[in-house]
């Protein structure tokens, strides 16, 4: 069981590294893309990234899956899995802005940017909470 747990928890940081630096990087590319009129490395760059970051998430929810399924899946499992589904929202919106950043299309402000960036980080913390406290 300590091996699902460390894959487990290498595919969430490296999930999360995408979560937390897409966001930003699209603020830059969209910089980039103004200054370039194209699509440059920065762009290239991102979608690599949160390309590579969609299979580690499916990795972690797989080994989250399978080590919830040993514990006998408690209330605190299920909480955490409506938490991680929240932030896989938020993923998917990330995704829709990378794909329309592809296009030449970047249509959110860079305060917007952000704020959406700061938002998963909020979503983390409560992920953490419940796993360190395990309320129920």
């Amino acid at each position: 069981m300590d091996w699902i747990k460390i894959i487990h928890l290498l595919c969430v940081m490296g999930w999360m590294t995408s979560i937390f630096a897409v966001p930003r990087a699209m603020i830059y590319w969209k910089r980039e893309h103004e200054r370039l009129g194209e699509f440059g490395p920065l762009g290239d760059l991102t979608v690599r990234l949160y390309r590579f970051s969609a299979g580690l998430g499916v990795i972690a929810l797989i080994t989250g899956l399978w080590l919830g399924g040993l514990w006998g899946m408690p209330a605190w499992v299920w909480l955490k899995l409506g938490l991680v589904l929240l932030l896989t929202i938020h993923y998917i919106w990330t995704g829709r802005m990378v794909l329309r950043g592809r296009k030449g299309v970047f249509t959110e402000s860079d305060v917007y940017l952000r704020v959406f960036n700061e938002i998963s980080v909020i979503g983390v913390i409560a992920i953490l909470w419940v796993v360190v406290v395990k309320p129920f």
